[in-house]
């Protein structure tokens, strides 16, 4: 092997360029400790509660707990590594560790996606069908519906991950980012990455607009059928069964959306499209429990009787 070309064995996670004194990096370590904390906290009272309470083991339900779980997995993926990288002042991560996350984030987001979709056709279901809700959405279907999800996640995110893992990495190795986002960790290749580069943005767009015309679809048509409720009380009750959904949805594709904007722009200060990405990582894990516990009396009262019972 060529000495002047070295294999590269590990990445140097940087974090935030403008984030590197010990006074700010302790101050951002507490904050994301505190909201990694609610986080798993958070989406554990979810879990529990409709694993310990038989009454919730419906498919609207069902899919929460899914959802919960994916977000607190996605958010597992990347921010306890960023947690030592600020407190530890140390970077390393092996190239295959590097690897193995930068697969696992980009395959539970995309279930993520696809997952909401089915949550949109759920909601459709209960509002354009509601006799026929339980017979078609049996919990087996919606654990099919939800295994699938995993499945077309997996198969879509390997196309990328096949291309980016043949790359010859022979250095620089500094990841400017907080975790090992495709996008950056392509840029340190020395060979050609301009397929890996069109294949991982190919693939991203499929994650975002394949399920937005599903959920765009299912809305139309639940707007169609609530339009044609004579009572205003009858319209507002059916359109309050999707509003815990809409929030949801409203947070991550918002949240994606800046992402993808702010990753486009040119800044002085390449701050900006990582926290955006961090933003990404932390704000739907932090705010879907919330979310479904404040707009779902059902949960809100499982989850209450879940902690009466810890405490």
């Amino acid at each position: 092997m060529n000495q002047s070309n070295p294999v590269v064995q590990e990445f140097i996670i940087v974090g935030l360029p403008g984030i590197q004194d010990r006074c700010s990096k302790n101050i951002l370590f507490i904050a994301l400790l505190l909201f990694y904390l609610c986080i798993i906290l958070s989406n554990l009272l979810i879990m529990f509660a409709f694993l310990t309470d038989h009454t919730m083991h419906t498919p609207m339900y069902s899919l929460i707990f899914s959802l919960a779980f994916l977000d607190l997995m996605s958010s597992t993926t990347t921010v306890p590594k960023f947690l030592a990288v600020l407190i530890s002042d140390s970077g390393v991560i092996s190239i295959t560790a590097c690897f193995t996350q930068m697969f696992f984030y980009g395959f539970l987001k995309a279930a993520e996606a696809f997952l909401l979709g089915v949550m949109a056709y759920d909601r459709y279901l209960a509002i354009c069908n509601p006799l026929h809700y339980f017979t078609i959405t049996c919990s087996n279907l919606v654990w099919k519906l939800i295994f699938c999800c995993w499945a077309l996640a997996f198969c879509i995110v390997v196309v990328p991950m096949t291309s980016t893992v043949r790359l010859p990495f022979c250095g620089p190795n500094k990841l400017v980012h907080f975790f090992c986002d495709h996008s950056t960790v392509i840029k340190l290749a020395c060979g050609d990455h301009l397929i890996s580069t069109y294949t991982g943005f190919g693939v991203g767009l499929c994650i975002m607009i394949t399920p937005s015309f599903y959920i765009v679809y299912s809305y139309l048509m639940i707007i169609k059928s609530v339009f044609k409720i004579k009572s205003s009380n009858g319209r507002l009750k059916a359109l309050s069964t999707c509003s815990s959904h809409l929030l949801v949805l409203s947070v991550f594709y918002l949240v994606g959306a800046g992402v993808l904007i702010s990753s486009r722009i040119p800044y002085k200060s390449g701050d900006v499209p990582i926290m955006a990405a961090f933003l990404q990582n932390v704000t739907p894990p932090l705010i879907n429990p919330i979310i479904y516990c404040l707009k779902t009396k059902e949960m809100q009262a499982h989850v209450v009787k879940l902690i009466k019972k810890i405490t």
